[in-house]
């Protein structure tokens, strides 16, 4: 390997260029981003430029004459074949065959880190995701976020950031509320006391789970005067009311008056038991988090007030009809938010306002949430709040994701929380099992919408995407358990054998990978990497059906092995960005 690889093609093709705008502007028309883009046609290059066109306006120059005196004006590179003009006057790259081949031997010395960059330069960012409410299950739904957000929690790390991954626990507010109310009429009917039970409370039999675990521990403990619960609700008015939002609330409000203390047990324990089913879900998923962020803490510690407070010192609330109301029409959002209630009680949106002054306050340079598409409408409001708190609101980032629909024998899978009747995360990963759910997840974009192919993801086929990857992977650990050999050996391998055109398409495929690891991050998108893994997967099976490897020649067999060994730790590598493994037999 006689020329050595630069880290990175595209940086390296940068530099030149700005040395040659330098020269050919005497410095007074620098550019502060040259765009290096990778050809789609290997006549054109492998790396192409534009910026003889941006130049055209500014130096009033032919943009193919600015492109003739830019390569004129290029420093001497060790890595580059030629540069040509081409078109319109778009500037074409050609790298030496032997700058790639010498890459092979980069991948193999880093190993497990080939990939990873130093381009996030450790900015602090906070990848807050998941966040569902512990009222049940996590299900298919919640799956996308989780596996969206660990991944490119992956990737903004593998990318050079300082990643802190977040789920904001709503462990406040009324939904809880609910569940702890939806699970003391189960355990009241268990004590052979029954009320009728509102088809808008939580139905599902974690509810009845719940219930059965507390009469086991503690009998009839908690039936304290169940008579007074449709206290205020004459018998006509209860049936009528039943599956009303105003019944559940003075439901609520009763079972607090009737349990006093033993309410907090109540609720304590079905938050505790929820949370920590969800938390065992994530990990058996590969999903962990840094931190867990408490919505109650924000009302504890007083943060809820405090921000409702900045804002009214700075003028931007005002009272009508008993309720106090934030001005976020004046920041382009829609219309005025409530921020407290008539009765004195906090909105969401006030606690949100708090939730995101403090992950401000903790000083992360950019904030990325990932919300599911139904929030769309959410995001003027919370960039409002923090433009009224004077914060920068392009810190905050929302990476939407749309809902996974799960099809299952061509028929689809209801998802309510509610209800009871939905498919949990848990259900999914059992049928088809954790690398399946993660890859088929995130192998679109996040705001496109996703029908989840339950048969295609359990099939072994080329049609599945991630069969068909990690196929690629065993069929070169195959190859290399016949050989038998020392990988150490294949340092030493002489890649200038690696000149047919499959060869060399690898080659460029590999060297490819961390640019698409800077894309992905730069994007929030962590599809890119599976995109790529299939390409690559793709051009390894064409190049496979077609070769040799254990030949008679030896030098020659080496150089393939070298080719497929690299092949097979970019493919380990992208596979672990996405939460997938990468099995060595199939």
């Amino acid at each position: 390997m006689d020329t050595a690889a630069p880290p990175n093609f595209k940086d390296h093709i940068s530099q030149l260029m700005l040395h040659a705008v330098e020269q050919i502007t005497t410095g007074s028309g620098k550019q502060s981003g040259i765009e290096i883009v990778r050809t789609r046609q290997t006549d054109h290059g492998d790396y192409s430029c534009n910026l003889a066109m941006q130049l055209a306006k500014p130096l009033r120059k032919n943009p193919r004459e600015i492109a003739a005196l830019l390569i004129a004006a290029l420093p001497p590179s060790p890595y580059l074949e030629k540069v040509e003009v081409a078109g319109a006057g778009f500037i074409n790259f050609f790298i030496k065959t032997a700058a790639k081949q010498a890459c092979l031997d980069n991948i193999l010395q880093r190993s497990s880190a080939y990939g990873t960059s130093d381009f996030g330069k450790k900015r602090e960012i906070q990848v807050e995701f998941v966040s569902a409410n512990p009222t049940g299950p996590l299900h298919v739904g919640h799956g996308r976020g989780a596996a969206f957000g660990a991944s490119l929690a992956n990737v903004l790390s593998a990318a050079g950031f300082t990643v802190t991954r977040e789920y904001y626990v709503n462990d406040a507010g009324r939904q809880m509320d609910i569940l702890a109310v939806s699970t003391w009429l189960r355990y009241l009917e268990l004590n052979d006391i029954h009320i009728p039970f509102p088809d808008n409370a939580y139905q599902g039999d974690y509810v009845k789970v719940m219930a059965r675990l507390i009469h086991e521990a503690h009998a009839d403990r908690y039936v304290h005067h169940p008579e007074k619960l449709l206290q205020g609700f004459p018998a006509s008015a209860y049936e009528t009311a039943i599956n009303t939002d105003d019944l559940l609330d003075r439901l609520i409000a009763n079972a607090k008056a009737i349990l006093d203390q033993d309410y907090a047990y109540i609720h304590n324990f079905v938050l505790t038991e929820q949370l920590g089913d969800c938390r065992n879900d994530l990990m058996e998923f590969g999903v962990s988090f840094d931190t867990w962020f408490s919505e109650q803490s924000l009302f504890d510690n007083g943060l809820v007030a405090q921000a409702v407070r900045e804002l009214e010192e700075k003028k931007h609330l005002y009272r009508q009809d008993g309720a106090v109301w934030f001005r976020s029409t004046e920041f382009g959002d829609e219309k005025d938010r409530v921020v407290q209630r008539e009765n004195g009680q906090y909105t969401y949106f006030a606690s949100d306002i708090a939730y995101h002054l403090n992950k401000f306050e903790r000083g992360f340079e950019t904030i990325i949430n990932v919300w599911g598409a139904d929030h769309h409408g959410y995001i003027p409001r919370v960039k409002a709040a923090l433009q009224a708190l004077a914060l920068d609101a392009d810190r905050l980032n929302i990476a939407l994701v749309q809902f996974a629909v799960l099809y299952r024998n061509g028929k689809k899978a209801s998802m309510s929380t509610r209800s009871g009747d939905f498919v949990t995360l848990r259900e999914l990963r059992q049928e088809v099992g954790n690398d399946a759910a993660r890859f088929f997840y995130v192998m679109r974009k996040s705001d496109q919408h996703l029908d989840f192919d339950l048969d295609l993801a359990k099939s072994q086929s080329n049609d599945n995407p991630v069969y068909y990857i990690q196929y690629a992977h065993a069929r070169i650990c195959s190859v290399l358990e016949q050989w038998g050999g020392d990988i150490a050996r294949l340092t030493n391998a002489d890649t200038n054998l690696l000149a047919n055109a499959s060869e060399l398409a690898l080659l460029q495929r590999l060297i490819d990978f961390p640019d698409i690891i800077i894309a992905a991050a730069e994007e929030f998108s962590p599809h890119l990497i599976a995109f790529y893994l299939r390409e690559l997967a793709s051009e390894f099976h064409s190049y496979y059906n077609s070769t040799h490897f254990l030949v008679t020649n030896i030098p020659l067999m080496e150089a393939r092995l070298v080719l497929i060994t690299a092949i097979r730790q970019v493919l380990r590598n992208g596979l672990a960005l996405l939460g997938v493994g990468a099995p060595e037999k199939m």
